[in-house]
Parts: C-alpha cells; structure tokens; sequence
C-alpha cells in the first residue's frame, strides 16, 4: 500500500530535488568571455572595452541614451540619487516593501526615505498614497519594480509630474519587465539596476544606472569616480596597449566615489545579457503554468499580472488565506502561523521556498532608531536607543543621526504600512535565489505545483505537525 503521509509526517517528497537548475547558469561563452579578459590583460577603466560594451548594449536594450556601469545595484541607485540632485535632508518617497538597498541608497546622500505603503497586485508603491506623503522637502519619488513586476510606473509618473518631483526607478529585479510596451527604467528622469548573482542578469557583483538625459548621466559618472569628471570626449584618446594611461585631469569637482565595476564582471554581464530575453521567456512559461494549477486551490492566491504588465518574475510570491480553504479563523490559525507550517510542509516536500523579507524596511534598526550618521558621539546603537526613547516619554528631543537630525520629524510607525505588514505575514515565495523559476524544467514546476496541492488540501494535519518537524524553515 502506498505511503499517504505528508513528507513532513515522514512521507515520500513529492519533488525530485535533484532536479533543481542551480543559479546563475553559466554557459561555455559565459567563461570564453572572461578568459577573454585575461587574454587581453585590461583588467579595468571606465573605457575599458568590456565596460564601455556592457555600458552600451544595455542602454540599447532597455532603450535609453545612456547607461554608466557600477560595482552594485546600490551604487548605481546611489549615482542616480546624486544625479537626481537630491541633498542633505530633502526627502524621498519609496515603497515600504522593498530590500533595504533601495533606501540606503537614498540615506547613502544624507537624504530622507519616506516609506508609503504598497498596493496588492504588484506589490508596489500605492500611487493613491504618495500625495499624502509629499511635503515642501520632497524632492523625488523612488518606486520599485519588487519581484521582476512592473509598479503602477505610469500612474507614479504623472504624480512626479505634477508635483515637479524627479522620478527615480529602482529597477533592480526587472531586467526586461515592460509595461504598456515600453520597458521599465525608460519612465523616469533615471534608474539603477543590479546585476548581483540573484538577479536575471548576473554579473556577480554590479549594477547598471541608465537615463536619457546627458547632464544627469555626467552626473552621475562624476559622482562614480570620485567627483571627476570623465566626459565621452576623452574617450577618443582611449589607448587599449596603454589602458591605465590618459588625459585624466585629477579634479575633483564634487564628493565622489570609487563605484567602477571592472572587466571581467562587465564581459560576464555582457555573455549573460545575449541570452536575457530567453531566460525572461523561460521563467514566464513557468510562471504561467505554475499559476494555472495554483488557481485551483481556494485561499491560495499566486502573483496577479495587471494588464499592460510584462514580469520577468524575479521572485514568485504565493498569498496564502486559509480561511478560505475551510480554516476558522484562530489564534491556532493566524497568517503567520499558516504561512510557517505551509513553508515547513512545502519545503520537506522538495519545494524550494523561502519567505525573503519578513518586516517592512521601515522596520528594521537602523529606521526605528534614526542611527544615521553621528547620532549620540560615542554612545552605543543600543544606549542612543535608549536615550531616544527616554527623551521621547518625557516630551524632549534628542539629537538624530543624519539626515534626520536636517530636517522635520519623519515618523516610521508600522500602522502606516498595513497592506506591507499584510503581504509577509501570509505570503511565500517559491523558489529562492539559489534555484530561481527561470531556469528550472517545466517538469519540475508541475511537481511543485502537485506539492502545493497536496499540502494545502491537508492544511488541519500541516498545522498539527509540531514545529521543526520535516525540513527546517
């Protein structure tokens, strides 16, 4: 007689681990293109063959004038601020849900993040939101393409617009999402994208900042080279036996920094990039059959694609309402507990899921207790805590870190955030970064779904099994 029992309870996985396509696929051309580099011996320069390439065909791909490469996402999100012209204690609005790099990158600037919360389809920033965030200290809004799905760009386009205020893309996880034809990075004034190895395009470590406007891209380019300025024009005296020679002036003209990335990176990026459209495609076919099946299942509610929307699905992230699925609503069935036992229960069935993010970045230390920089000289993260809390139930201010210490008060209180708060606490990903869903065979994307189905039609007995059971969340 055949084993009924949940893996979990000590049955047979319904997922072929073994399976799994680990990430990033690297390819015979993929190492030929570093070798390649160590061939030629220009190992770096922001002329360098590889570098100006990447730069190039990046630009093209995406559509815009100009790309400049970075050494990570969050430099090229930093260079891009910078441009922007954002400054000490200007405030920019950007989504609750996000990975922290969107808002270090603001605070990276001596800027202010302003969290708004997000909307439930996209996960993105909430265009009915932002105005209610915008004071005389904005400066630009950041919105977020989360998971590879384009935000309601359009909308928060027309919102910058109209209140004069620099739109900034934090594309980093959407290489290639479009929206209404036109692919993402393309709608505000500048964007930043990584190239980090989770990403669909892995370079290992890098990032990608790309405009149409020539003032914002010399901008940013003095603002990754240490505030010099490195125009097209010296570019023609550019001698590839001589790469570490030329005109350079040495004139720092403003606060820079050392955010080059180098050529073998650029060379991978450039190999990774020929076959992006491919991949993207791959992933969306698994998405769409993974979603057909997961359309079944009453209460479990996959990744929504608003029309006019094209994802390259980054992440896929599954909404879990057990309510729906015949639970009562307890304190032995909160959101949060179903989404544990859920993720135990998949991840001993073979399934790689994984949660990412368990709190709004306005949650985290360093939001909850303005540390910036300089804040309490001398005194401890936990004793300047302390202090702020102190000086706040008695009525008196304490001295903030910068950039918070410029301006009026930014508050970060999580009620502000409750469609963020909602979305971690009864949400999953499936899939990680390690064996992302572009790269995987349709097979196994069906045995995932069989593993889902399987676990949620027995949600009593998942919530039964006591904690640590199976595998390890």
């Amino acid at each position: 007689m055949a084993d009924s029992r949940l893996a979990v309870s000590g049955g047979k996985p319904t997922v072929d681990a073994a399976r799994h396509v680990r990430w990033p696929v690297l390819t015979a051309a993929d190492k030929a293109a570093v070798m390649g580099v160590l061939e030629r011996g220009v190992l770096s320069g922001p002329f360098a063959p590889e570098v100006r390439g990447l730069e190039r065909e990046f630009a093209s791909y995406i559509g815009t004038k100009f790309g400049l490469a970075t050494n990570s996402g969050t430099a090229a999100l930093h260079v891009a601020v910078v441009a922007a012209g954002v400054g000490p204690g200007d405030e920019v609005i950007t989504p609750a849900f996000s990975f922290v790099a969107t808002a270090m990158a603001i605070l990276h600037h001596n800027a202010i993040p302003v969290f708004v919360d997000i909307e439930q389809e996209t996960f993105g920033l909430d265009p009915s939101k932002i105005e209610a965030a915008i004071t005389p200290r904005t400066k630009a809004i950041m919105p977020v393409h989360i998971h590879g799905m384009p935000c309601r760009i359009e909308a928060i386009a027309a919102i910058a617009k109209k209140h004069r205020l620099v739109l900034i893309e934090d594309a980093a996880q959407a290489h290639g999402a479009s929206y209404n034809g036109r692919r993402v990075g393309t709608f505000g004034a500048i964007a930043g994208f990584s190239l980090q190895s989770s990403k669909n395009l892995a370079s290992g470590e890098g990032g990608l900042t790309v405009t149409d406007d020539e003032q914002l891209y010399l901008k940013a380019s003095r603002a990754r080279m240490f505030g010099e300025d490195v125009t097209l024009e010296d570019e023609k005296s550019y001698r590839l036996d001589r790469p570490l020679d030329g005109n350079r002036a040495y004139d720092s003209k403003d606060i820079g920094w050392m955010y080059r990335t180098n050529e073998m990176s650029a060379a991978l990026a450039r190999s990774q990039l020929s076959r992006l459209e491919a991949m993207n495609e791959q992933a969306r076919r698994n998405a769409a059959a993974l979603s057909a099946q997961l359309h079944k299942l009453p209460g479990v509610t996959p990744p929504v694609v608003p029309i006019g929307c094209v994802p390259v699905w980054h992440k896929y992230r599954v909404k879990l309402d057990a309510s729906k699925a015949g639970l009562q609503a307890s304190a032995d069935a909160s959101p949060k507990r179903v989404r544990d036992a859920v993720l135990r229960a998949l991840q001993a069935e073979g399934v790689d899921a994984v949660l990412w993010q368990t709190q709004p970045v306005p949650g985290q230390t360093l939001f909850r207790k303005k540390i910036g920089f300089g804040v309490q000289a001398g005194a401890s993260t936990e004793e300047a805590g302390s202090a702020g809390r102190r000086a706040e139930a008695e009525g008196r201010s304490i001295r903030l870190g910068a950039p918070w210490d410029r301006a009026g008060p930014v508050n970060y209180d999580l009620s502000q955030y409750p469609e963020t708060q909602r979305l971690l606490d009864s949400s999953l990903c499936l899939f990680s970064h390690t064996f992302p869903i572009a790269p995987q065979p349709l097979e196994l994307v069906e045995q995932y779904a069989a593993a889902f189905a399987r676990v949620w039609s027995r949600l009593d007995e998942v919530l039964a099994v006591k904690e640590g059971a199976g595998a390890s969340a």
